[in-house]
């Protein structure tokens, strides 16, 4: 039996970032996935479908809004067919563009599922049910995780949505509940709402977007209540009820009040969980901890030592980037460099209408950490393109230490904020302080401006505000 170099169990980012990487670093590969493609959730069920359908739901807000500036439409008309055709085609285009990028690198691709038989074999299902023995040296675990459901509401209906299937867009309801205020339910009520369903947000805790300031949560609440029907915090889902019209409601909202509601369509979105089970783990000495997320150090090893993992079956935060960094990683560790992964900031951007991101240091954890900190805003109000955008509601703000000045957490809400939040990151990575920003000069006029008038605000010499520095 031929001894594989590597094998790479699942092509998602991370997965076929790592098996790319091992190619080039001359390591004798094996990628195996259950699609006929690279890509993973994140390119065939996730990331990639839902910021297509986004995208057609900015455009159709943004045509809405420009009846202000004296510029208006008929109704546009949605043809779902068409619009499902186009996003199946980007994920085509993707997909076997990353197939042939891996026949490229001369990486063997097996379609099918794998499961450990022991700490140096896998056995192989294939989409034609025949099972294939395979030994390796090492092995790379990247096989992701899947919708986390409700029990006693995701299994009341077959029709009842996640975060996979309401990608498919199979109808748009009229009405819609929305479990989950977290960033994927908030994604996909931002679809479903353009489209033209009325939503409805049931969230358990007292805010939407746990874990994100409330300052960049509250400039999205405000570009979003006046689109969705209601969003119903501190709320309680007693029961869900399948009717021929669609799925009767009973819940519990922080009064303690107890109301039903009818609607069409119900999504529950209540977050991830890893793909760790129905691998065979049990027959391995890999540790996973209570939550099903494989332990592993910092150069994303597990317990084994020829037994790696990475992206979100290795644990949070689940974001494809962070799975791609840590497939490198792993990738160069087997080739014998002395890597870690060990990033300074991980940003998260939520694609919302205003879109979110941060990294770095929360401003809610500098104060929990009791940080010797200054929060330096700059208003989207006082920037020239947003004022050309229609969109003076964003916000720009530093996370800054005092005693260095150094930049240690950067939030921005508004248009584009995931694709502004990259100079954040390299800030951060690079130990770049206050003065950094302040002087490198950015483009007119732009929103990146904000960051770096953010950082004059630090020293009290905003251009386009007036804000002296406190003494």
């Amino acid at each position: 039996m031929k001894k594989r170099k590597l094998i790479v169990i699942g092509a998602g980012p991370g997965g076929y970032a790592a098996a790319f990487l091992a190619a080039d670093l001359g390591i004798e590969t094996t990628l195996i996935d259950r699609d006929v493609n690279p890509g993973g959730v994140c390119l065939f069920r996730g990331c990639i479908p839902s910021k297509a359908l986004l995208h057609l739901a900015k455009v159709l807000k943004e045509a809405e809004e420009l009846k202000n500036f004296g510029i208006s439409f008929t109704k546009p008309k949605i043809d779902l067919k068409k619009v499902r055709a186009w996003k199946i085609d980007v994920i085509k285009k993707l997909t076997s563009g990353l197939g042939q990028i891996s026949k490229q690198r001369k990486i063997e691709f097996i379609q099918g599922d794998a499961s450990f038989i022991n700490n140096n074999t896998i056995e192989v299902t294939g989409t034609d049910k025949k099972k294939e023995i395979l030994e390796f040296e090492n092995v790379i675990i990247a096989t992701g995780s899947h919708p986390a459901g409700i029990p006693g509401i995701s299994d009341v209906s077959k029709k009842i949505l996640d975060s996979t299937s309401a990608l498919n867009l199979e109808k748009i309801p009229k009405s819609m509940l929305v479990i989950g205020g977290g960033y994927i339910g908030l994604e996909l009520a931002t679809v479903y709402s353009a489209f033209g369903t009325k939503i409805t947000i049931a969230e358990m805790l007292p805010g939407l977007l746990n874990g994100a300031d409330r300052d960049l949560v509250n400039i999205l609440y405000s570009g979003i209540k006046n689109s969705f029907e209601s969003i119903l915090l501190e709320t309680k889902i007693i029961s869900v009820k399948a009717k021929p019209s669609g799925f009767k409601v009973k819940l519990q909202e922080k009064d303690k009040k107890i109301t039903e509601m009818n609607f069409e369509s119900v999504l529950v979105s209540a977050g991830r969980k890893p793909n760790s089970s129905n691998l065979g783990l049990e027959n391995t000495g890999v540790k996973v901890n209570e939550k099903g997320f494989i332990i592993t150090d910092n150069q994303t090893r597990t317990s084994v030592k020829n037994i790696f993992a990475i992206g979100d079956v290795a644990g949070e935060p689940m974001l494809a980037h962070k799975a791609s960094h840590e497939g490198r990683i792993a990738a160069e560790v087997i080739a014998g460099h002395k890597s870690v992964f060990e990033p300074k900031t991980i940003p998260a951007v939520v694609f919302t209408d205003p879109e979110i991101a941060w990294c770095g240091v929360t401003e809610t954890e500098a104060k929990i950490k009791n940080l010797d900190y200054t929060v330096s805003k700059f208003p989207w109000a006082a920037s020239g393109r947003a004022l050309t955008l229609g969109r003076t509601d964003g916000l720009t703000k530093l996370i800054i230490d005092n005693k260095t000045e150094r930049i240690i957490g950067v939030g921005i809400a508004g248009p584009n904020a995931g694709d502004l939040i990259s100079e954040g990151v390299l800030a951060i990575e690079m130990g770049a302080n206050a003065t950094d920003l302040r002087l490198s000069i950015h483009p007119h006029p732009t929103l990146s401006e904000t960051i770096m008038e953010s950082a004059e605000v630090f020293f009290g010499q905003s251009t386009h505000i007036f804000k002296p520095k406190k003494q």
